[in-house]
């Protein structure tokens, strides 16, 4: 089907592809919204609640939402929602130092294995198989255990856990760029291996290794929530999302928002991440 314009004929999108195009875009602008505001709680907590995160009002304990108090109050009087705020610094921070270990370690690993290939490719494929065999959580409680109970270990350990994920998809695209024409072209001037690898290779192979670092961003948060959630992470009374969650588990039934509000804000961050990615990902 075509339409005509001044420029003559020219296919027509359909409409169902113009719907679809318009709902993704709304979904990925909300995403952003989203993401923008808990980037925000994490650099300057303190603008969005006068109240403190560690010290309560023992009269005030267990109050329901409110618009004295947002999220409520837990045991000890203290604001739930000045807890959230406060506690994305920590969530934030350390997802992205375990994305960045991730990143880097995984992504040279991939990047070689793909671009020497042969004996080097086969020793770091083997690498890769024995990590991707562990289970990643598994894999970051055995990493946080050996090294000590903190916040810092335990973005090392998530960190440890998605090598294998960022080498894998590394090592893919590098060999799916290694064969196009433009890198043979290189070749045939002169371009040495390492000229080649870091002037055409790794500039074209950053777009899905880009996405997959947003979605293991949100995976992060995940993990080290959870390592908090067993008592691996930051001791109390730190305000980290999953130490709250823990925190709040055994007055569930009778108060739902002391695990509802820092679980709300954790699901919702997490699915405006993966949607940032399938976004970013998506070739044109």
């Amino acid at each position: 089907m075509t339409v005509r314009t001044r420029a003559g004929l020219v296919p027509a999108v359909p409409r169902i592809r113009l719907d679809a195009l318009r709902a993704r875009n709304v979904y990925t602008l909300l995403a952003g919204s989203i993401v923008l505001v808990v980037v925000a709680w994490a650099v300057a907590p303190g603008l969005f609640t006068h109240q403190s995160p560690y010290v309560g009002i023992t009269r005030d304990q267990f109050q329901g939402p409110s618009t004295a108090h947002l999220f409520g109050t837990d045991q000890l009087g203290r604001d739930v929602f000045a807890r959230v705020v406060y506690g994305t610094r920590a969530a934030v921070l350390t997802s992205l130092l375990a994305v960045a270990i991730g990143l880097v370690v995984g992504s040279l690993i991939g990047l070689i294995a793909g671009f020497f290939g042969e004996l080097v490719d086969a020793a770091l494929g083997r690498l890769i198989d024995v990590l991707l065999a562990i289970p990643a959580f598994l894999l970051a409680v055995i990493v946080v255990v050996s090294l000590g109970f903190a916040t810092t270990n335990a973005a090392i350990a998530v960190g440890a856990s998605s090598v294998a994920v960022f080498a894998r998809l590394s090592r893919s695209e590098t060999l799916r760029v290694e064969s196009l024409a433009f890198v043979e072209s290189a070749y045939l001037v002169g371009g040495n291996k390492i000229q080649i690898l870091f002037q055409h290779v790794l500039p074209n192979t950053y777009r899905p290794v880009l996405a997959l670092a947003v979605l293991q961003f949100g995976i992060a948060i995940i993990n080290i929530s959870g390592l908090a959630f067993l008592g691996y992470g930051s001791p109390p009374p730190a305000s980290d999302w999953g130490l709250q969650v823990a925190d709040g588990k055994a007055f569930f039934y009778s108060f739902p928002w002391l695990v509802a509000a820092p679980g709300a804000v954790m699901v919702l961050t997490v699915l405006s991440l993966n949607q940032l990615s399938k976004s970013i990902g998506r070739r044109k």
